[in-house]
């Protein structure tokens, strides 16, 4: 039977500063680099193996990926980078520290931002900071000004069906190295989450989540590997 593991990034350097993210590219930490190596340690320990990978065009992601297949002796996997599978956007918030946020626009509102499946945020104004319009990664991509989660699991799904799902049909082992928003979209479709059961799910930060599937994708079980 095919597996699947998805593994959110380790602890960025925004993670750390409390600062929303989303599209803009920023470092892992040093405790962010232990938890993709450590990532990698447990899934060899387990006996995980695979044949692909798949990751964003973000660096968090990337190097999470590298440093967990490192650790398992298996750098030279192939995998396929997409930015279909970048993080959520968050428009104008990007770069804001969170807890200041809140103090300034209130709790609620930007509890909708955060966890909201359906509410964006803020548009972000060409031309500021985190304009993302001359990075050559997005060359004739039509950037967001800002997602929310649906928007997400509308723009991530779409790879998911042309690109993953095959490749996990053919029974073919695959991980996944992606961002919270992105998985999250992932886990409500392989698990028939709820839009309030999705809103609530929260994923961390360097641990593998394992997906056993049937051969028609029907997610069979699904555990963080730390758990078992």
């Amino acid at each position: 039977m095919p597996t699947l593991v998805l593994l959110r990034h380790g602890q960025s350097t925004w993670n750390l500063e409390n600062r929303f993210t989303g599209w803009w590219d920023v470092n892992l930490t040093p405790q962010g680099e232990a938890e993709a190596r450590a990532a990698g340690e447990l899934m060899a320990a387990r006996g995980l193996d695979f044949d692909l990978c798949f990751t964003s065009v973000l660096t968090r992601a990337i190097k999470t990926l590298n440093l967990a297949l490192e650790a398992m002796g298996r750098l030279w996997l192939p995998v396929e980078k997409h930015w279909r599978l970048n993080e959520r956007h968050y428009g104008a918030l990007t770069g804001l520290n969170k807890v200041e946020t809140a103090a300034s626009c209130g709790s609620e509102q930007v509890g909708l931002w955060r966890r909201s499946f359906e509410v964006r945020p803020p548009s972000q104004k060409p031309g500021g900071p985190y304009d993302l319009a001359g990075d050559r990664r997005y060359a004739g991509v039509a950037v967001p000004n800002a997602e929310s989660l649906k928007d997400t699991v509308a723009r991530v799904l779409p790879y998911w069906e042309t690109r993953i799902a095959p490749e996990l049909r053919d029974g073919r082992h695959v991980m996944i190295s992606a961002h919270g928003n992105s998985l999250r979209a992932l886990v409500k479709h392989l698990s028939a989450l709820s839009d309030a059961e999705v809103s609530r799910l929260e994923i961390p930060t360097g641990q593998p989540i394992v997906y056993e599937l049937s051969e028609d994708l029907t997610a069979r079980d699904r555990y963080y590997l730390a758990e078992r």
